[in-house]
């Protein structure tokens, strides 16, 4: 199972390099973390989490909009974004992209 993500800032007009992405898992009691990167220039993150795989499960996705923002001097409203997702067929490739704004975001399932 692969996973992949790109974030685009609206308020720029452009890809969110540099962002702060951390992956996590849930097992029935608490979150585990699984990876953490930044994204590239482009505002993408591949091959998360990397050799391991990922299995089936309930798994999110936590953007660091915060940071990311206070690198360039804007104030945001929501310091951290978090997707919980669920995955039913670890065969299948999943897309997360994430279009962020200071006041606001949205995400959908791509791919």
């Amino acid at each position: 199972m692969s996973l992949s993500t790109r974030v685009l800032d609206a308020r720029l007009g452009r890809p969110a390099a540099k962002m702060p992405v951390r992956l996590d898992r849930y097992d029935g009691r608490t979150w585990r973390p699984l990876a953490e990167a930044l994204t590239d220039d482009d505002g993408r993150l591949g091959d998360l989490p990397g050799e391991g795989g990922l299995s089936a499960g309930i798994h999110r996705l936590r953007f660091g909009t915060g940071p990311y923002f206070a690198g360039q001097g804007v104030e945001t409203f929501y310091p951290e974004v978090m997707v919980i997702f669920e995955v039913t067929d670890p065969g299948e490739h999943h897309h997360v992209p994430l279009l962020i704004s200071p006041y606001g975001y949205s995400t959908h399932r791509d791919g």
